[in-house]
């Protein structure tokens, strides 16, 4: 127990690092890449998360493309509903490049923030790699947990110089009052942080509010 403690405690203080250093490394103005086609990373959730993040996908253009999904090894339901998406937008559009990609899942529902902290550290030994091969234009999420390590590795890509990585996070619809974890971490670093809630702007200026967009 005592081992287990100060292993998170350690993890704690590298992930605190590592955020702070995001903030000297944020671009106050990021700008989308203009180029005929922009490579998409998107963080897929379980439940709404997933059907979300689709409905905001299926409001884009062809332009983004090819879409490079990321989903936690235990989520059993998103592939399908990926899948279907993506079999429905063939029908009427000829940018249907897709792939899936799974990584462990960084946190469990209900599970403690200290051993969440050690589990989105081992999901970062698998998102690092993919990021760094993928090397997305834009990375684009809306609260899942696995959402972390992913956008932590985009930042590493843009701290090292190898590619600069755009991350627009959306919160979820259903968060009226509060943001979620991801969200109140990824607040700091993100290039885009959209909320959907007046109230959310409110408490957090750096956020968007354009309304409802999903």
């Amino acid at each position: 127990m005592v081992l287990f403690a100060a292993a998170a405690a350690a993890a704690l203080l590298l992930l605190g690092l590592l955020l702070l250093t995001a903030r000297f490394f944020q671009t106050k103005q990021a700008r989308f890449p203009h180029k005929d086609s922009v490579k998409v990373l998107v963080v897929a959730g379980s439940g709404g998360h997933t059907t979300e993040i689709l409905r905001l996908l299926g409001s884009l253009s062809q332009k983004y493309s090819p879409r490079h999904y990321v989903l936690a090894d235990s989520d059993k339901m998103s592939e399908e509903k990926i899948c279907s998406f993506e079999k429905k937008r063939a029908e009427t559009a000829s940018d249907c490049l897709f792939t899936l990609h799974r990584i462990p899942r960084s946190r469990e529902v209900r599970q403690s923030w200290s051993s969440s902290v050690l589990t989105t550290l081992h999901s970062m030994f698998y998102s690092l790699p993919l990021a760094f091969r993928l090397k997305p234009d834009l990375v684009l999420c809306n609260g899942p947990g696995t959402c972390v390590p992913i956008c932590l590795s985009a930042l590493l890509l843009r701290m090292l110089g190898l590619k600069r990585v755009t991350i627009v996070y959306v919160e979820s619809i259903c968060r009226v009052e509060n943001l979620s974890l991801s969200g109140k971490i990824l607040y700091w670093f993100s290039d885009y942080f959209i909320v959907q809630w007046p109230a959310l702007k409110v408490k957090y200026p750096k956020s968007l509010y354009f309304g409802r967009i999903v």
